[in-house]
């Protein structure tokens, strides 16, 4: 795999203390953290219900990191815009969820943000091969969707390869992102395979200190880099 690449690591919120949750935003800004993940359940599409558009608005404002927001939502096409309104610079649905998916990048896009599809683990890659083109990357969840600290399935490692070789070949512009039990010990690993934007919640808000924890989970990216 092609090292000097950008590697994102990206803070997921579910696993932040929401009491204080501008502390934990501030922790991971200073350990070098490049975006913040932000994942949106409906408890219908996913079992469990988190936020949704006020509090969207509230870390837009509280923060400068780019707001890279998973919509776990049935219908994603009837919000995702207003997710871009409310401060999202990043905005993935999920390709089991949205029959119109064309329709919903094209207009995340139009909107001014980047369009983003995401892959369930028993979703093969061949569900978005005809959607590639008009992505600016794919998630690949290497947990279920719906809650986190669950355990990193280690099927998708193969799944991020023949996602980066399929975009390799066809010589797009899509980054790859994972999300889904990523810690210190597998991080390197999908890394190597492929994966640019790494998503992890318990490993950093989870740790004694979520600074530290970004900045180990970036220095086991360093070779890539």
């Amino acid at each position: 795999m092609q090292k000097n690449r950008n590697i994102d690591i990206a803070p997921s919120i579910l696993s932040a203390d929401f009491s204080r949750l501008g502390e934990e935003i501030a922790a991971v800004e200073r350990g070098g953290a490049n975006i913040l993940h932000v994942d949106v359940m409906d408890g219908h599409f996913v079992p469990n219900i988190t936020i949704g558009l006020p509090v969207v608005k509230s870390l837009a404002a509280a923060t400068k990191l780019p707001l890279d927001t998973h919509l776990m939502i049935s219908e994603p096409g009837r919000y995702a815009e207003q997710f871009v309104s409310a401060g999202a610079s990043m905005v993935s649905v999920h390709v089991e969820a949205d029959p119109h998916l064309h329709r919903t990048l094209m207009s995340i896009k139009s909107a001014g943000a980047q369009a983003g599809v995401v892959l369930n683990p028993a979703t093969p890659v061949s569900a978005v091969e005809e959607a590639l083109q008009f992505a600016d990357y794919v998630l690949v969840m290497s947990v279920n969707p719906g809650f986190g600290g669950q355990k990193f399935i280690p099927e998708s490692i193969q799944k991020v390869r023949r996602l980066r070789q399929l975009i390799t070949d066809r010589q797009l512009n899509v980054r790859i992102e994972i999300d889904g039990g990523i810690e210190r010990n597998n991080i390197e690993t999908v890394v190597k395979a492929g994966a640019e934007i790494i998503v992890a919640g318990s490993a950093i808000f989870g740790a004694e200190s979520a600074e530290e924890a970004v900045k180990e989970l970036r220095n086991a990216t360093v070779q890539w880099v």
